[in-house]
């Protein structure tokens, strides 16, 4: 096996020996590989899934390569189709020029080198995955304020989102509250990206996630020799997200030495870096979130009272999902179409059943535990619409499922919780903190979870 992009591909041709000798080059690439000995038989598999590249001969029986390809043109979007390579033992102008007008990327004309089929299918493999981004992008930018990842109608999301769009066109600090999973970086983002500075980097820091004796050298930067280990000098993020946006998560995890350090920067917009003598000025937006109770912190003398009055300038507080019900009919289907789209599953629908019960159950982790749900879900479906036998809730109790007596665990659900927490393991660098928040359920559920699957 070579490296490169691995892809799904449908290869389709009446001749057994050469679909099977064809099949065998292709798998040993990499790819995963669907054969179907005629076009007829090539639609019905098109209608099941979606693959990134069709391999497809001209001249079989019943309807030709070229019909098909047409047929695709006619009934596919832009997005579900896929790349195609047309082969041909009677290859003319004509039939070239026609195949890709119909939206063909090449052709190859029989007998052909093995290798000349597997040198084309890495470029059409290349050429789908940037087209795929291009989309993508296309989405990203085409989409409204409420639409960066911001989903819902309801009452309590319609005013997050309104104040988001007011502070966007000032360079306000911002503090974002709400539990674990209601999507704060989601509207961080979305104030940057209306923002004057959108052009400007958006840099990223969670607090929680760094070790405190490192966090100051995150934040602020060090020069060479400040400490054991620093060999050489290193620009902190605010630094790096001079004239931008800085957006602190976490806030409340940290030392109260360094929200001292915080203060200065919001006050005065300097900074020394560690071991530096000379200050450096910033001009950067900052926007901060946390899960915790600031004002109880304050109180209690673990969260300095200036800073928290200088974050504060701007509250936005994010309702739970258990609060905004209504919206979670469209969050699905949101998160329907974005796993769809990049998993490469064909999902119709979501059966209403599925959605009625989603609705009744309680979402500790949020709306970052339904999406990680929906993608399972997309995932683990057999066919075109999204059933109960498809959806599972992670790391619920048997008091929490009460009103989903719909859903039901899949056969393969162990596999499916087994490799979630992997994902988020490798995605979180091994911190079960962050890990967690990513799956959406507790720190103590996935303890269990790692040792009921003995995962290290």
């Amino acid at each position: 096996m070579t490296g490169g992009i691995r892809g799904s591909i449908l290869l389709v041709d009446d001749e057994e020996k050469l679909l099977k000798r064809l099949g065998r080059a292709l798998r040993e690439e990499g790819h995963e590989v669907v054969d179907a000995i005629s076009g007829r038989d090539a639609q019905r598999h098109l209608s099941q899934r979606q693959f990134d590249l069709l391999v497809v001969d001209n001249l079989m029986p019943g309807m030709t390569g070229i019909e098909l390809i047409r047929d695709i043109a006619q009934t596919l979007s832009e997005a579900e189709r896929p790349q195609v390579l047309l082969m041909t033992a009677h290859a003319t102008v004509e039939s070239a020029i026609e195949a890709m007008k119909l939206g063909a990327l090449d052709y190859l004309q029989k007998p052909f080198e093995v290798e000349a089929l597997l040198a084309l299918v890495r470029h059409a493999l290349e050429h789908q995955r940037l087209r795929s981004e291009r989309q993508y992008l296309i989405s990203e930018r085409n989409e409204d304020f409420n639409h960066y990842g911001i989903v819902g109608r309801s009452r309590g999301m319609q005013q997050v989102i309104q104040r988001a769009e007011l502070v966007a066109e000032t360079k306000s600090t911002v503090l974002i509250t709400g539990e674990t999973g209601t999507g704060k970086e989601m509207v961080a983002r979305a104030i940057h990206d209306r923002s004057a500075q959108r052009e400007m980097p958006l840099i990223k820091v969670n607090c929680a996630a760094i070790p405190e004796t490192l966090l100051e050298s995150e934040l602020f930067g060090h020069v060479r020799g400040a400490f054991t280990g620093a060999t050489a000098t290193k620009r902190g993020k605010f630094a790096l997200a001079d004239r931008g946006t800085i957006f602190l998560d976490e806030i409340g995890t940290m030392s109260t030495a360094l929200q001292a350090k915080l203060l200065r920067v919001l006050q005065e917009r300097e900074f020394e870096p560690l071991g530096a003598e000379r200050t450096q000025r910033v001009d950067v937006r900052v926007i901060a979130a946390t899960n915790r109770d600031l004002k109880k912190m304050v109180q209690e003398g673990s969260f300095q009272e200036d800073l928290f009055y200088r974050l504060n300038v701007i509250p936005i507080e994010l309702p739970p999902l258990r609060n905004r019900r209504d919206d979670i009919p469209s969050l699905v289907q949101h998160f329907v179409d974005k796993h769809s789209q990049r998993t490469g599953r064909a999902i119709d629908r979501v059966d209403d059943s599925v959605v009625a019960a989603l609705q009744k159950y309680d979402w500790p982790g949020n709306v970052r535990e339904l999406e990680n749900t929906i993608e399972r879900a997309v995932v683990l479906a057999t066919g075109r619409v999204l059933s109960a036998e498809s959806v599972s809730l992670l790391g619920v109790t048997s008091s929490s499922t009460q009103g989903l007596p719909t859903l039901r665990l899949h056969q393969n659900i162990e596999w499916v919780e087994k490799e979630t927490i992997r994902r988020a393991l490798d995605q979180s660098g091994g911190i079960k903190k962050d890990a967690a928040e990513l799956m959406g359920i507790s720190q103590r559920a996935l303890s269990y979870y790692l040792a009921k699957y003995r995962i290290d």
